[in-house]
């Protein structure tokens, strides 16, 4: 049975006179889209192309978004090392995984994949920060160390997305406040949120702990799994496991 959707002539047609004059963050267009079978069930892969810098982004839509309210929404930057690799030092493929799953289950939503890998400070500077975690430097304090902000990624991008897919306002699965914060200053609509909890390992403790006391995420480290001693050590400014 297939899954209820725009046509491919519709959103294109949607996003022909799409126009962003006046506003800071770069324009996306759909320039592509076509049906994708996954794992986790049947979706539509959008492509958009960002004119402004020529970057490429995805969404993968699940049912008619055109004109919705209230549509579930995962916005996930890229993360070769966690979504491709399997990298325990982050929680980012168990956070894509768990989106999606959650998608499948309502039959309904959408994942914006962002080309904002490590932050949006790219796929070298990520290993470098690495490599400064790995010398006591929690997350933040490494992309800090590099000359970037402790986050550098743009949710303008994900503006831009969410109104060529012409969604009225969404749910956001995510435990960043910030994040809320950010589209709904973009004039997305943002009626509610969607937490995605997920246990922490010994290699990413210290990271998830980080997000939460320096990136204000909204987590209960007793019920999400952290590991005391890895929390111990971020308060005493010790050297420990670290993620990106």
């Amino acid at each position: 049975m297939g899954i209820p959707k725009p046509s491919i002539e519709e959103l294109l047609r949607l996003n022909r006179d799409h126009r962003c004059a006046g506003e800071a963050a770069p324009c996306v267009r759909v320039s592509a889209v076509a049906d994708l079978p996954t794992r986790f069930g049947p979706f539509q892969v959008v492509a958009f192309h960002s004119p402004s810098d020529g970057e490429e982004h995805a969404a993968l839509v699940r049912g008619d978004v055109v004109g919705k309210e209230r549509v579930p929404v995962r916005i996930h930057s890229e993360c070769l090392t966690g979504d491709a690799f399997g990298s325990l030092r982050c929680d980012c493929r168990d956070q894509l995984e768990l989106a999606l799953r959650e998608i499948d289950r309502r039959d309904f939503g959408v994942i914006l994949y962002l080309r904002q890998e490590g932050r949006g400070i790219g796929f070298e500077n990520k290993i470098r920060a690495y490599q400064l975690q790995e010398l006591g430097l929690d997350t933040m304090e490494a992309n800090e160390v590099l000359g970037f902000r402790a986050d550098e990624r743009d949710y303008g991008v994900a503006a831009h997305m969410l109104r060529s897919l012409k969604i009225e306002s969404i749910l956001l699965m995510s435990n960043n406040p910030d994040k809320l914060k950010d589209l709904a200053s973009r004039g997305i609509r943002v009626e509610g949120r969607i937490p995605v909890s997920i246990p922490a390992n010994r290699y990413n403790a210290r990271y998830l702990e980080t997000k939460r006391v320096k990136g204000g995420h909204l987590w209960d480290p007793a019920e999400k799994g952290f590991v005391d001693e890895q929390m111990d050590s971020l308060r005493a400014g010790a050297v420990s496991p670290s993620g990106s």
